[in-house]
């Protein structure tokens, strides 16, 4: 039997302050929060979540891991997500239909444009 996905780890400089930023970006809830991690959920029983962890250095290159978001309204999306605090980053993407965005830790995300209708 395959393995389940519970979550993925996310270094932070700030684990509260991040998780909550990215709770209130993706609509989650916090569902465990301690002194050295915070774990954030789609729903408290649904999977996979997020787990924020403290580490004491600084983010210093780019992601080999990120998330991509599909919002119906990518330019309402990118600019909602601005001002909560991201930013754009250029990690040499080109001319693409999607927007890479960093976090307030400086983790690179990207919004696409909204999913086609199937015919």
């Amino acid at each position: 039997m395959p393995s389940r996905w519970e979550q993925v780890v996310v270094d932070a400089e700030d684990p509260a302050r991040l998780a909550r930023w990215w709770a209130e970006a993706l609509g989650y809830v916090i569902v465990n929060e301690a002194p050295d991690e915070v774990e954030i959920r789609r729903t408290p029983s649904e999977m996979p979540g997020l787990l924020f962890t403290p580490v004491a250095d600084a983010k210093q290159v780019k992601n080999r891991l990120h998330i991509d978001l599909r919002p119906d309204d990518q330019e309402a999306e990118v600019e909602r997500l601005v001002g909560m605090g991201a930013r754009s980053v250029d990690i040499g993407q080109g001319d693409v239909p999607w927007v890479v965005l960093a976090d307030p830790e400086g983790n690179e995300f990207c919004v696409l444009s909204a999913r086609r209708a199937s015919t």
